[in-house]
């Protein structure tokens, strides 16, 4: 059994904040192995990034009394949990797609607050990528039939289905092109080849996403994420924490979190994600407005889920998503860094991914981008970020704002 969390040390304790007013930091992220990775499995992967996420934090493991994570196991986040050695006594399994953990970070940070737990963990590891591969499972690009679902699975509308046909009611309201959602790909790509880890580094033009095969009109293949395998790990604390790890604390400013529809027929507008609202919520919070973000990290399974979420986030106006794409602003010496490792359509996409769109917040608000480091609006590190998660099929959303000192 693991043993029971420590208490918070002497020098540590000496200023704690009522509970209920904790200041919260992210004080550790890591990723695992990540891209081809065809010889462990989805515990190895979460116990690699946790140990790593520690490790970068400097905390040991008894000091964590929070756990969160889902995708993995009968009775998420137990089976984890057990095969990390922790015993929590504050857990999360919450599950809404690639937003969970922007939304699970926001129930961290609240819990962290309000004095029911001192450090939480945050971990998540996937083998989509081989498992396809070794036939452990199918390409599968539905859902299931089950629920809401069984009305529209009959008629072949697939999970990549249901976002093009999002993107086309865009482009035909607003006169998005199709040559503009490709350049989300093409600057994703910009971005990932300064990423060595990166799974894809090669350059793409316009024509090259164009001309690719189709895979639900109007996306080719390269408007599309990537599948890889691949795990990450986020460490949160409260304020009394902060002067026992190793890394300057990035704070938790704002959160926000939205669920707006269960199948395509309930969604009002095709044009609208549950990032106008989660966004909305998140900066109102902070305090703070999208124009003083130094950096987003959006969750891209597609390519127009950038384009629309910029919008909705509050980054240009409604149908402005399109030109605000052009002309390199989202690369990273462009007006907005976007996705800044290369994000899901050319780094990696193990599943839920938006996990990893926390790390790599940290790390550039932190100054460890490397080659692919940002710069902030006044020249130096960049101070404020924020990362936002879409799960499913543009049914729910998480937005986090982070900071620094």
């Amino acid at each position: 059994m693991a043993p029971a969390p420590a208490p918070v040390s002497a020098s540590a304790s000496a200023s704690v904040s009522a509970p209920g007013n904790r200041k919260v930091a992210v004080v550790g992220v890591a990723l695992s192995d990540c891209g081809r990775v065809d010889d462990v499995t989805p515990y190895a992967l979460h116990a690699q990034a946790a140990r790593r996420a520690l490790a970068d934090a400097g905390l040991d493991r008894s000091r964590v009394d929070g756990f969160a994570s889902a995708g993995l196991g009968t009775l998420a986040p137990v089976e984890v949990a057990d095969y990390l050695g922790l015993r929590p006594t504050w857990v999360d399994s919450t599950s809404v797609g690639g937003s969970t953990w922007e939304v699970m970070a926001a129930h961290a940070a609240d819990a962290i607050a309000a004095g029911h737990a001192n450090a939480v963990l945050l971990a998540y590891g996937s083998t989509a990528r081989a498992d396809v591969k070794a036939g452990r499972r199918t390409g599968t690009f539905a859902f299931g039939g089950r629920g809401p679902l069984q009305f529209e699975v009959p008629y072949g509308h697939t999970l990549i289905a249901k976002y093009a046909m999002a993107a086309r009611r865009h482009m035909l309201q607003y006169g998005t092109t199709i040559e503009q959602l490709a350049e989300v790909a093409v600057q994703a790509r910009a971005n990932a080849a300064r990423n060595p880890d990166a799974m894809f580094r090669d350059a793409v033009t316009v024509d090259d996403v164009l001309s690719g095969p189709m895979i639900a009109d109007p996306f080719t293949k390269l408007h599309c994420c990537l599948r890889s395998d691949g795990g990450a790990a986020v460490l949160l604390a409260a304020e009394e924490y902060v002067r026992d790890c190793r890394t300057a604390p990035v704070w938790i400013l704002g959160t926000g979190e939205h669920v707006s529809h269960a199948s395509m027929s309930e969604w009002d507008d095709f044009t609208v994600s549950p990032a106008a609202v989660s966004g909305r919520l998140a900066f109102a919070r902070a305090g703070l407005r999208p124009a003083e973000m130094d950096f987003a990290e959006i969750y891209d399974a597609f390519t127009y889920m950038t384009l629309v979420t910029l919008e909705d986030l509050g980054f240009c106006a409604k149908g402005e998503g399109g030109a605000f794409v052009e002309k390199g602003r989202l690369t990273l010496s462009g007006a907005l860094p976007v996705n800044t490792d290369g994000g899901g359509l050319s780094a990696q996409h193990p599943g839920m991914r938006g996990l990893f769109l926390l790390v790599e917040a940290v790390r550039q608000l932190r100054g460890e981008g490397g080659e692919r480091q940002v710069r902030g609006q006044d020249g130096g590190l960049p101070r404020l970020g924020v990362a936002s998660g879409t799960g499913g099929w543009f049914c729910s959303s998480g937005t986090v704002v982070l900071g620094r000192d």
